[in-house]
């Protein structure tokens, strides 16, 4: 897991009146929307003496602590301390890490980390999300499986003929194998690439209108940071799928996914439910193998995986990562685990570079280009 990236923290609609807590990084956060409807995200611990401001109510465009009445605006500022009497002076230091806040495409983003706004990773932009020849639907859903063996399936040219009926021959093909990549991106953030298969005829005769077979169908899959990704399906002339996913991992082992798929075919609102059945039968699929992974992390080095030629696009995704944990982005997850119970952490905010004398420690980081260790969850 790392700090200093966009994550998806709630759809656009569950986020009402009330806060919300959302576990992101293995750290609980508080979302809430002021008066005027904009989004704030917040570390969820009151510095007074640790109560969890979701479960307090909000006053204004305050969030209230629910322990003592404490009352904190979206800038992390205190603004009011009840025990203190009314119009205290309020110390500077009674602050908690607040954090940028985009809304876009249905979706609540915050940036967990504490880069400068100038510095910051893109997101994973969707250029054809407003247009009309274009319709979006949305599917959320959680787990049990580590965000970057989530990433690494979408990666997995491999996979498909295998895991997806409707992708390949369920390995009956004897003529199989991967076709040549074609790989994509500016490999800043990510690798990509586009491959072209074979998929059989759908055994569902409307769905077989909508996709028609083809002895060659052309996919492919990228990646923005270590949590976003893209996979476009062309599937005939004109006719394409594309799939947005903005991944969130709540901690080592549990991944919160928002999955957007645009379509410019049979584009009117009532074949809405074809499409989501359609998507959600492929990732209950994904979803089936991912789940019984061993290790259920990535592995400490690809030799502990015995890699091949298709396995190109995973292997690039890895090499992003470690130019990640060269920075020092990564977050030590088994420091956090040997403190548990014992230590409130917080994910560094831009704030803290300019201001000093936090209540609350930074979340502790792996060291940069320390050999970075992966632990096996069972």
């Amino acid at each position: 897991m790392y700090i200093n990236f966009w994550y998806p923290a709630i759809s656009s609609t569950e986020l009402g009146d009330q806060p919300a807590k959302i576990r992101m990084l293995g750290q609980d956060f508080v979302v809430f929307r002021d008066t005027n409807g904009k989004p704030h995200c917040l570390s969820d611990t009151c510095i007074h003496r640790g109560g969890s401001l979701s479960g307090g109510k909000m006053h204004g465009d305050c969030i209230q602590c629910p322990y003592h009445g404490w009352e904190y605006n979206g800038a992390g500022e205190c603004v009011r301390i009840p025990s203190l009497g009314p119009n205290p002076h309020i110390p500077s230091r009674t602050r908690i890490d607040a954090y940028p806040t985009c809304e876009k495409y249905g979706l609540v983003f915050a940036f967990l980390g504490d880069l400068p706004e100038a510095e910051r990773p893109p997101m994973l932009e969707i250029p054809e999300f407003d247009s009309p020849d274009w319709r979006p639907t949305w599917i959320n859903y959680q787990v049990p499986v580590n965000y970057e063996r989530s990433i690494e399936n979408g990666l997995d040219p491999a996979h498909n003929e295998f895991v997806h009926p409707t992708h390949g021959f369920s390995g009956e093909n004897a003529e199989y194998r991967v076709n040549d990549l074609r790989m994509v991106g500016d490999g800043i953030w990510g690798p990509g690439f586009f491959h072209r298969f074979k998929s059989p005829e759908s055994e569902d005769e409307e769905w077989a209108k909508i996709k028609q077979a083809s002895d060659s169908r052309e996919a492919g899959s990228g990646t923005i940071g270590p949590n976003h990704m893209w996979t476009y399906i062309r599937y005939g002339e004109g006719r394409a799928m594309h799939q947005y996913l903005y991944e969130c991992p709540v901690d080592a082992t549990h991944t919160n996914i928002f999955f957007i798929n645009l379509r410019n075919t049979y584009i009117e609102p009532e074949m809405d439910k074809k499409f989501t059945e359609r998507n959600w039968a492929v990732l209950n699929q994904d979803i089936t193998v991912l789940t019984d992974l061993r290790p259920r992390l990535t592995p400490a080095t690809n030799t502990r995986e015995f890699m091949l030629p298709a396995d190109k696009p995973i292997l690039l995704y890895r090499e992003k990562l470690k130019e990640w944990d060269a920075l020092g982005w990564r977050v030590d997850i088994d420091s956090i685990a040997a403190t548990q119970g014992k230590t409130a952490y917080a994910i560094p905010s831009p704030q803290r570079r300019s201001q000093k004398g936090w209540v609350i420690d930074p979340i502790p980081l792996l060291k940069p280009n320390s050999k970075v260790t992966r632990r096996a969850a069972s």
